[in-house]
């Protein structure tokens, strides 16, 4: 008997923590608002969501990456990734931690920069506390599966529509 309440009390301490960890890596349901808050105020899906500059926005695929892009004279054409954690066309491999970094300074996880549309240098000025909102709620989300165009240099043809910045 007293071997049967010994293994009972081991598999309760595993499972509790087991609890424990998952209850300590899951972002809490707080921040996970807080950065969908975010991600509206910033206007996130205004460049990452399909359709959205051919006025027919696909809100099925919110945050999924555009068929359009940017491109900017010297430099490039880039266009908006997909941002859900689909781990093949989006953020899936990418931790919370590389996702603060981007948005902070413009840099994935390789070292490679991000599209110079994106304006890392505002949000770059994210608490702490915001940056890993934003993070969470962009993991929380569905995954799903869209390729946005790869970026054509600046004296390549770009893969898709794109729209021209102009410099002032």
């Amino acid at each position: 008997m007293h071997k049967f309440l010994a293994g009972t009390a081991i598999l309760a301490a595993a499972l509790l923590t087991a609890t424990v960890i998952q209850a300590q890596t899951a972002a809490p349901k707080e921040r996970i608002q807080r950065g969908e808050y975010l991600a509206a105020i910033m206007d996130c899906g205004g460049c990452h969501t399909p359709g959205i500059f051919l006025g027919k926005p696909d809100m099925a695929r919110r945050f999924a990456g555009s068929e359009v892009g940017f491109q900017i004279p010297g430099l490039g054409t880039f266009y908006p990734p997909n941002l859900t954690p689909d781990a093949e066309t989006g953020l899936g491999r990418w931790s919370e931690q590389d996702i603060v970094k981007a948005v902070r300074t413009g840099t994935k996880p390789d070292g490679r920069m991000l599209a110079p549309a994106m304006p890392y240098q505002s949000y770059g000025k994210l608490t702490d506390a915001d940056a890993l909102a934003l993070a969470s709620y962009l993991k929380s989300l569905p995954a799903i599966r869209n390729q946005a165009p790869a970026l054509a240099g600046p004296s390549e043809k770009a893969p898709g529509p794109y729209l021209t910045v102009a410099s002032p």
